[in-house]
C-alpha cells in the first residue's frame, strides 16, 4: 500500500536557532507579547510503500534517524501517516 508521511525536524532546545528568534522578534514588534518562542525547521512529506500505518512510520523514523535529521542538533517527530 502507498502511504503519506509528514514529518517535522526542528532545532534542539538549546541550539541557536537564529531564524527562529528573528521571528520572535518581529511578532512581538507588532504587538504578539504572548508569544513565548518561535523554531524553524523543515517539514518534509514522504510517499512510500509498506505493508500497513505502523510500517510506514516506523520506516519513517528509520529514514530520519539515518539520514533526514542531524541527531546531534535537530529532533524529529512523525506527524501525519495515512494512506496515499
Amino acid at each position: 500500500m502507498l502511504f503519506r508521511v509528514g514529518v517535522h525536524i526542528v532545532p534542539r532546545r538549546g541550539i541557536l536557532d537564529p531564524q527562529g528568534k528573528a521571528i520572535a522578534d518581529a511578532l512581538h514588534s507588532l504587538g504578539f507579547d504572548s508569544l513565548s518562542s518561535a523554531r524553524v525547521g523543515k517539514h518534509i512529506v514522504l510517499e512510500m510503500t509498506a505493508s500497513d500505518e505502523s510500517a510506514a512510520g516506523v520506516l519513517a523514523r528509520t529514514m530520519c534517524s539515518r539520514l533526514l535529521a542531524n541527531p546531534v542538533t535537530e529532533d524529529f517527530e512523525i506527524s501525519m501517516v495515512e494512506r496515499a
